[in-house]
C-alpha cells in the first residue's frame, strides 16, 4: 500500500478498457460512486479526441474533498509517441492524489496492450501494482464486421483478465452465447466473463494480480506526431478552439468554448439528439443549468452536473459534418 506521508509504492493498478461506446465512464462513475470513503482514487482518463471531455464529466460529479483525482490524456492513443505524454500525466496524478487505488481508461481507439507495458517498465515496478484488466464489450457489436475485425477490439479482448459483458439488458438470447464464444476464442485461456448493465461492477472485481501475457510481449509504440493540444491552447477572442484528429479508421472533431457563452438548452438538445455519428460526449453551461451528454447507439444520455469549467464537445465518427461548427454557433445565446 502507499504511504501518504513519504514514498508512493505498490498502488493497486486496473486498466479498464473497452472499444467505443461500450459504457467504460459509465462504469468508473459506478466504481467512483462506491469506492470506501476513507480511500484516495486516481483515474488517468485517455481520450481519441483532442478537446477532452471526460475529465469535466468526472470532475462534475466527483471532487478531490471526496477522494477523488482527475487527470486528462486527450488527443489519441497515449502510449504512443513513446509513451511520453502518459508518463508525465501518471506521474502528476500520482504526485498530486498520493492515491490507495489508480485507475486508468485508455482511449476506446487506443492500444492497451502497450499501455500495460508502459505501466510495467522498471520505472513503476515498485510504484505500481499492476491488478486486474477489465475490458468491457457490448455483445450485440459482434455482427458488426467494423467491430470484429478491427485489430483494437481484438487486442482489448485479448488482454483482459476479466470481461465485463455490458448492457446486458440490451441483449438478445442468442448474443450471450456468441460473445462466451468469441471471448473463448479470443481472450486468455483462463479469463472470466461477468454480465452486467449500466455498467454496474463490483469493487471485487477489481482485485488480483493481472496475467496478462502484454507484460512479457515486445514492446512497441506507434510514434505519433508531436503537437500542442488543444486542450492547453487558451481559448482565443472569438470564444472557441476547434480540433481534428484521426486514426485507426475514424475520425474526431472537437470545440472548446469560453465560459461566458451560454446555449439555449432547447436548441442544443435538439440539435444533439438529432446526431448520427458512432460517439458524441459533451458538457455544456446552457441557459438552464450545467448538462453532460453521451450518444453512442442513436441513444442520447443527459445527465446534471454541479459545475464545468467550459463547455466542450467531442464527435468521433466514419466521416466529419463541416455543418456541425455552424449548427453548434446557432445555440449560443446572443
Amino acid at each position: 500500500m502507499n504511504s501518504k506521508q513519504g514514498k508512493i509504492q505498490s498502488v493497486p493498478t486496473n486498466i479498464i478498457t473497452g472499444f467505443l461506446g461500450v459504457g467504460k465512464t459509465t462504469a468508473i462513475l459506478y466504481l467512483l460512486k462506491h469506492k470506501p470513503a476513507d480511500e484516495r482514487w486516481a483515474v488517468l482518463v485517455n481520450e481519441f479526441g483532442e478537446i477532452g471531455v471526460d475529465g469535466s464529466l468526472f470532475q462534475g460529479q466527483h471532487s478531490q474533498q471526496q477522494g477523488v483525482f482527475i487527470r486528462e490524456v486527450p488527443g489519441g492513443c497515449m502510449c504512443c509517441a513513446a509513451g511520453l505524454p502518459m508518463q508525465i500525466a501518471l506521474n502528476q496524478l500520482l504526485s498530486q492524489a498520493k492515491p490507495d487505488r489508480l485507475l486508468i481508461e485508455p482511449t476506446g481507439l487506443g492500444h492497451p496492450k502497450e499501455v500495460l507495458q508502459v505501466l510495467s517498465a522498471e520505472h513503476y515496478k515498485e510504484v505500481l501494482s499492476l491488478q486486474k484488466t477489465l475490458t468491457l464489450v457490448d455483445a450485440r457489436k459482434l455482427s458488426d464486421e467494423r467491430y470484429t475485425t478491427n485489430d483494437t477490439f481484438n487486442q482489448q479482448i485479448a488482454v483482459a483478465d476479466t470481461v465485463i459483458a455490458n448492457k446486458l439488458d440490451l441483449y438478445q438470447e442468442q448474443d450471450k452465447a456468441r460473445l462466451t464464444a468469441y471471448i473463448r476464442q479470443h481472450a486468455q485461456a483462463d479469463v472470466e466473463i461477468i454480465f452486467s448493465q449500466q455498467g454496474e461492477i463490483a469493487l471485487s472485481l477489481l482485485e488480483g494480480a493481472t496475467s496478462s501475457k502484454a507484460l512479457t510481449s515486445n514492446h512497441h509504440h506507434h510514434e505519433a506526431e508531436k503537437k500542442p493540444l488543444s486542450l492547453d491552447i487558451p481559448i482565443p477572442e472569438c470564444g472557441f478552439i476547434k480540433a481534428i484528429n484521426e486514426g485507426e479508421g475514424f475520425k474526431s472533431i472537437g470545440w472548446r468554448f469560453s465560459p461566458v457563452k451560454v446555449f439555449s438548452y432547447s436548441k442544443l438538445f435538439a440539435l444533439l439528439a438529432g446526431l448520427c455519428v458512432e460517439r458524441m460526449k459533451a458538457v455544456f453551461i446552457t441557459d438552464s443549468g450545467v448538462f453532460s451528454y453521451n450518444l453512442t447507439s442513436n441513444t442520447l444520455t443527459e445527465m446534471e452536473l454541479d459545475e464545468c469549467l467550459e463547455s466542450r464537445i467531442e464527435i468521433i465518427s466514419e466521416s466529419l459534418n463541416e455543418t456541425l461548427e455552424t449548427a453548434l454557433m446557432a445555440c449560443i445565446i446572443a
